[in-house]
């Protein structure tokens, strides 16, 4: 049988002792004694993993899905102590991920690269230091808003406040004289004169 690529298809199993056969692996203690010296121990379980499980005091905590691009020292990625003189400890749950990731590192050219035999587990079993895994925060789920019934509430009236009065300007209209309607005549009492008689000057008497 060939694999895609025209060569012979290999099991995984074929492909893990395959990895397994380039690396001096560490077993708990030894892996703690090589931190001490300077060895870095790289966490690959997921986050919910450490969550659940713990992390151990020290670790770095790097997904495996990014690993290669975080440790070559010619990616763009890489992290500051990426070298190819580091010593890197990859550490899964059980051992048997963190073989493949380190043979993976050793290809890029780590030729320090090796893994924890037995992973997160043997650590624990060996009554080593492990601290309570980070919580994670439950998604929020956003349902449509439904509006509820609109309830009025008491009309409570403020006091009034009179304000200033003022004054707008007069516009005079137009004048429209009403019809004349005449009223009654009522005489009014006759006050009479006094006569004063003149003198009579006796004259000449002219001839006509």
């Amino acid at each position: 049988m060939t694999g895609s690529c025209g060569g012979a298809a290999r099991s995984i199993d074929e492909i893990l002792g395959e990895a397994r056969a380039r690396l001096r692996r560490l077993g708990p203690e030894e892996a703690r004694a090589a931190m001490a010296s300077g060895a870095v121990l790289v966490d690959i379980r997921s986050q919910a993993q450490r969550s659940g499980q713990g992390v151990v005091p020290g670790a770095l905590q790097i997904e495996r899905n990014v690993l290669e691009w975080r440790f070559d020292p010619r990616s763009p990625a890489r992290l500051p102590q990426a070298s190819y003189r580091l010593r890197v400890i990859v550490m899964c749950v059980e051992g048997y991920t963190s073989s493949l990731a380190a043979a993976s590192l050793q290809d890029l050219g780590v030729a320090g690269a090796t893994d924890l035999a037995g992973g997160f587990r043997a650590w624990q079993r060996a009554g080593l230091p492990v601290l309570a895994g980070p919580v994670l925060a439950a998604p929020v789920a956003l349902g449509p808003v439904v509006p509820g019934p609109v309830v009025p509430g008491p009309v409570v009236p403020g006091p009034v406040v009179p304000g200033p009065v003022v004054p707008g300007p007069v516009v005079p209209g137009p004048v429209v004289p009403g019809p004349v309607v005449p009223g009654p005549v009522v005489p009014g009492p006759v006050v009479p004169g006094s006569v004063v008689p003149g003198s009579v000057a006796p004259g000449s008497v002219l001839p006509g």
